[in-house]
Formats: structure tokens, sequence, C-alpha cells
């Protein structure tokens, strides 16, 4: 298996392996409909390539929830219609809903948990799920994706942690009862042809939660029911949640919601151990249910390796493809040289943690999308350079220097790190408006190495800086710092001087 090598999913033909799971965006009203800012956002993501594109979870059911997408009625049937034509128009790949059921939670702290569902609570959920994969068919989509992840319904059900004590808890058999049923339900109704995925958690990271033991019969019980992907979450739930008074819990804010987003001090792949076991059992199943891995995969040679390891079938990237939704494109040319890094700074999951728009830290403030530019020049230094600075200060580095030009605009700044005579690698990115960045993860006695590269809008890198080296004492105390003269003549200033 390759990136871009096409993938058949029952009806659907995706062109890569490439997939932009659900992601919130908060753009939607609290009317539930598509509106230009949904439009933009997706169609956005179509144009620069992903293999498939799955639409932020919109409810099966009418509960409040604040600007949530809906697919509950046949009232939001034309402005999910347009969309899927628009993302089709924009782009190669395919599209598919991911429709979710959700319980209610209040202010106080109260919130609705599974044992509380009658059995005729469990019917409508049955039914509400297949009325909307039939909604999904009617408005062009190419599939649905069910969601049975984090704090939600189906999830709660999956959960070692259910409480119910009749047939839908306790055994893991009682605990797929209600998925199953909803599988059944939505095949029946749409048909033998149409593509049904579940994104399901691989491991609930919580206390007492099932891990992968649990989520290998899981996905062999999906998939002989039907389904024709699945697609590997982890955590993101309520029993860890931290409780602030007066706000409703948010399942990403205690360990497993860390889990779910891997941010900048978790290692890149950290999660892929977990459709690794999943697709292995599934295999041996006699399955070939292909899997979508997922857990900070930000580069195309981790995307490849998990690939030929059989650790997935599919490559998820959320906030990759927030930060450069033309990465697809980029990957496929090679030119992974004009790939805007996402930072994992998680500052997408605090904005919807407080229920605000979902942007990109790294995009130019108040344009509220990822920059489109078809610019090759990139961006310059002056010609005293980059003046780049180094300087142990209470235990960090920090790096200070002078700003690049470019005939568009600059985007940001890579940083690059190296620790002794090792070469440098991609560490950092830092927004244009900052030409400052302190560096936390230093350890003492050793010697680091940094430099710089400008990016434009377009992702074109300009040349590397002259490197500075540092050495960090053995009792974070006393600033030593080097630099290179001889290469940067704008480094002089950067030798035996203090910050400013």
């Amino acid at each position: 298996m390759t990136l871009f090598e096409p993938l058949a999913i029952r009806s659907m033909i995706l062109p890569n392996r490439l997939v932009l799971p659900a992601m919130v965006t908060r753009l939607s009203g609290e009317d539930g409909l598509v509106n230009e800012d949904i439009r933009m956002r997706y169609t956005r993501f179509a144009k620069g390539g992903v293999g498939l594109i799955v639409l932020e979870a919109m409810a099966v059911h009418s509960a409040k929830s604040g600007p949530l997408l809906r697919i509950s009625d046949d009232s939001f049937k034309p402005g999910l219609t347009e969309l899927a034509a628009r993302c089709h128009d924009a782009g190669p790949g395919k599209v598919v809903p991911q429709v979710i059921h959700f319980l209610k939670i209040s202010r106080s702290g109260w919130r609705q948990t599974v044992d509380m569902l009658s059995p005729s609570d469990l019917d409508a959920i049955v039914d509400a799920y297949g009325t909307a994969a039939v909604r999904a068919r009617e408005c062009g989509f190419d599939g649905v994706e069910l969601h049975m992840a984090h704090a939600y319904t189906l999830s709660s059900f999956l959960s070692r942690l259910n409480p119910r004590r009749d047939a839908y808890g306790g055994s893991l058999a009682n605990r797929l009862r209600l998925p199953l049923a909803v599988v059944a339900r939505v095949r029946g109704l749409v048909g033998p042809d149409f593509p049904i995925g579940v994104r399901f958690l691989g491991e609930e990271c919580i206390r007492n939660g099932y891990t992968v033991v649990d989520a290998a019969p899981i996905a062999i019980a999906l998939a002989r029911a039907g389904v024709d992907y699945v697609s590997l979450s982890a955590g993101g739930k309520f029993e860890d949640a931290r409780v602030i008074e007066g706000e409703p819990l948010y399942p990403y804010t205690g360990y497993s919601g860390d889990r779910c987003m891997p941010g900048a001090t978790y290692p890149d792949g950290c999660n892929l151990h977990i459709p690794e076991a999943v697709r292995a059992a599934l295999r041996r199943a006699g399955l070939d249910t292909p899997v979508v891995a997922v857990g900070k995969i930000a580069t195309p040679a981790l995307a490849n390796d998990l690939l030929a390891k059989g650790q997935g079938d599919l490559v998820g990237m959320a906030r990759a493809l927030l930060a450069d939704p033309d990465l697809p494109n980029k990957w496929a040319v090679q030119r992974e040289d004009t790939v805007v890094r996402c930072v994992y700074g998680n500052v997408c999951k605090a904005l919807d943690e407080s229920f605000r728009r979902v942007n990109c830290t790294l995009w130019p403030k108040k344009l509220g999308r990822a920059p489109q530019s078809v610019d090759t020049v990139a961006p310059q230094w002056s010609p005293t350079g980059a003046s780049l600075v180094a300087l142990v200060d209470n235990g960090k580095v920090v790096l200070r220097w002078h700003a690049a030009t470019d005939n568009e605009e600059v985007y940001g700044y890579e940083v690059f790190r190296a620790e002794g005579d090792s070469a440098l690698s991609h560490y950092a990115s830092v927004r244009a408006g900052s030409l400052r960045f302190e560096d936390a993860r230093v350890a003492p006695g050793t010697r680091l190495r940094y430099s710089l590269k400008p990016y434009d809008l377009a992702g074109n890198r300009g040349l590397a800086s002259a490197e500075v080296s540092v050495s960090i004492p053995d009792d974070f105390v006393a600033p030593a710092l080097s630099c290179d003269r001889d290469r940067d003549p704008g480094a002089i200033g950067a030798c035996g001087g203090q910050l400013s």
C-alpha cells in the first residue's frame, strides 16, 4: 500500500489513503443549517486533494446542543445536498457525513447517562440513525459514518463503565447490542451498495475503561454486521473531564482528552498501536475491512511507514489538514518542503472547549481560514541575515530574530533544532507576528543548535538562517552562548549580549 494508491470501499473509490476525520468547527448556527462558513471550510479541504472528507458530527435527533449541524429531518437536506455537491466539484475526494446521537447535559453538572434510557428511547435512537443515513444518501453523499466514539451515546453503551443492568449492559455482547442494532437498521435502509463507516474508540483511556483487548472484538462484530471501514480514536470521555462550576462538562479536558488529541508533548504516531492491534485482529478473523489510523501523524514518512507496517489502511489527519488543507496535493508531488506544519499546540481544541469558532493558530489573524496562494517566490532575510540569537534563561532556551520579507506575506517561521553534532530537524513553527520562541525541552549539560526558515502563504521556504548554538549549564544558571559570525554577518550581535 502507498498513500496515493486508490482504495475501493464498497461503491466508493477513494483517490488516495488520506482522510480528514470529523472535526468540530463551531461554524454552524443554533439552527443546525449549513451556512457559507461551513461550505467554505469544507470545499477548501476538498480542493486540497484529501481522499475522504468526513464532515463534522451532525445530530440525528432534535435535542438542544448549541452550534451543531443536523440531519434530523428533511428541512436540513437542501443545505446538505448543496454542501455535498460543492465538495465534489472542488476536488476528487469522497465525502461522508458523521452522524451522532448524544445525551443531555446541563451547566449544573448533571448529565444523562445510558441507564436512564427506556426501551422506547433505544428504539428511537435506532430509528434516528436509520433515517439520518437515508437522508445522507438522498443528499448525494458517498457514504455515512456512524459516531460511536468519545463521550456520546453509542460509545457509552460500548464502554466498560456502561452502568446498565439489563440486556444492554455488562458483557461485551450486551454492550454491543444497541450499536449492532443501529448498524443493522442503517444497512437495511440504505441498501447493500452504500458505504457505512464507524468511528469508535480503540482505547477509552480512563480508569477501568476498555483497551484494544475489547476494541478488537468490537471491530470484528461491527464488520460482520455490515460496516465497511472502522476509524479508531482514543479517549475523550466525561469520566475524567475537568469540572468547572457553572459550565457543562467538556469531555476532552482530562487525560483521555490528551490521548484523543495528543499535543506537542506526545511523540508522533503515539496512538498507532491501537489501529495496528485492531487491524491484525480483523485480518486473523478473515476480514479485510479497512482501518483508519489516527493520532498525530505529521509527515509522509510516518504515513507511508504505517501503511507499510500494516498499522492501518487509511491515514487520518485532522489538525495537520486544518493547518494546511493543501497538504495532500503537496505530498502527491513530493513537496513536503512547502507544507505548513501543525504545531500541535491544541489552540483549536481550546477554542472548541470554550464554544468558539475553531480556527488554526497559524492562520493569519482575522482571515478565518487557511490562506491560498500559488506564489512561487520564497521569503528572504534582510542583507544582514536573520540575526538569530539564543540565550539560556531560567532553564529555557529563548530564541529571537529579525523579520524576513516576502512579495506577498510571510506566514511564519520554522524552527530547526539539533543536539550536539546531529542533523538539524524540524522542531516547531511560529506565526509571522512573533519573532521569539521559547524551548523548554532542554536538559543540563547538553549543547543545542538552532536555525530558522521563513515561509510564505504558499509554504515556500526561504534560506535557512545561520545556526546558533547554546550550551545548557549543569545548574541552569549561567547563560552560555555562541554563534557563527562567518556564516551570518547578522549574527554578530548574538555573541555575548543580552536579549532585549
